[in-house]
């Protein structure tokens, strides 16, 4: 396959996902540039590198071969199925009592709900699709299986609330409140979180992908089996927090900071080849007063961690 077809096919699929050059290659922790490059077909991304633009936007490998069907097709296939799952639901509705109201109240999808008041509320199972909710007052709700996609929910209050299997895909939280909210399989996917601020949570078996967490703030968090996946962690500060069964799954670390933290059973995937500068930006960690168990150690030691302050549990 020449590069052309690939570049075309990357910048299509890139378009589809509704995302910048620059977002994409914020992703794969390239420059713009080299983004560019691939889609003006004057250079060819590697074969590690084609897996993870497939994971990131969301297609099977094998579409970058000449014979894969187009974005185009794909994406219809994808708006039938969806379309076919609606109205199926939609028939399941019609058949119970009172059906026009309960999709009147699961589904706030599209609507203007800009520092609405739901603080205190059971709602499970709630749609918010490209709904305005910014500054709206989630604190001490139960919003246990709700979704939000593609929502402004900026300055958000979720205090206190319970986001259980909840999911939060592509959607603006900069400067949103997390104080001592139930975060539990709860899914942070391609959203904005900037200025967002995790206080006092235990987050449970939730995953954090493909995001940037630079300009996000966690204090006296505990991060137990969460998965850090395609995650953006440079220079940020993660002192004394605790990390148990934590995955940094293909992740940026570099100058992150783990000092007086506690890591027990935590593990460390390159997001590029073992190459001289993964090994370089492992060694920009900072894990001074860190305790960690004998297994984490050896990982780390082994990718050329400092851990000449740090004491084994």
């Amino acid at each position: 396959m020449d590069t052309n077809t690939i570049g075309n096919k990357i910048a299509q699929a890139r378009k589809e996902m509704n995302m910048s050059q620059a977002q994409l290659a914020q992703h794969l922790f390239i420059s713009p540039q080299a983004v560019g490059k691939w889609e003006r077909g004057e250079s060819i991304p590697d074969i590690v590198t084609l897996n993870r633009l497939a994971e990131i936007l969301g297609v099977d490998l094998n579409y970058f071969s000449e014979n894969f069907q187009s974005v185009d097709e794909t994406s219809t296939i994808r708006r039938i199925a969806a379309n076919i799952d609606e109205e199926q639901d939609e028939q399941e509705d019609v058949n119970l009592p009172g059906s026009s109201e309960r999709q009147l109240l699961t589904d706030f999808s599209g609507s203007n709900l800009v520092t609405s008041d739901f603080a205190g509320v059971t709602a499970h199972n709630r749609k918010f699709k490209a709904s305005s909710l910014r500054g709206s007052d989630f604190a001490g709700a139960d919003l246990t299986g709700s979704s939000f996609m593609s929502s402004d929910v900026r300055e958000g209050n979720f205090d206190s609330a319970d986001l259980t299997d909840c999911l939060l895909s592509t959607c603006d939280l900069t400067d949103a409140s997390f104080n001592k909210t139930i975060l539990v399989r709860t899914e942070f996917n391609k959203s904005e979180l900037a200025g967002a601020k995790f206080t006092d949570v235990k987050l449970i078996d939730v995953k954090l992908t493909i995001i940037d967490l630079r300009k996000t703030i966690f204090e006296n968090c505990t991060f137990n089996d969460v998965d850090f996946k395609y995650a953006d962690l440079r220079g940020v500060c993660l002192n004394g927090q605790t990390f148990i069964g934590a995955r940094f799954n293909k992740s940026a670390l570099n100058e992150a900071t783990f000092k007086g933290a506690t890591l027990k059973n935590v593990s460390f995937r390159s997001p590029y080849a073992l190459t001289n500068k993964y090994y370089k930006a492992i060694a920009t960690i900072h894990f001074e007063g860190a305790m960690m168990d004998k297994l984490t150690y050896a990982a780390l030691k082994g990718l050329g961690a400092d851990l000449s302050k740090v004491a084994v549990i």
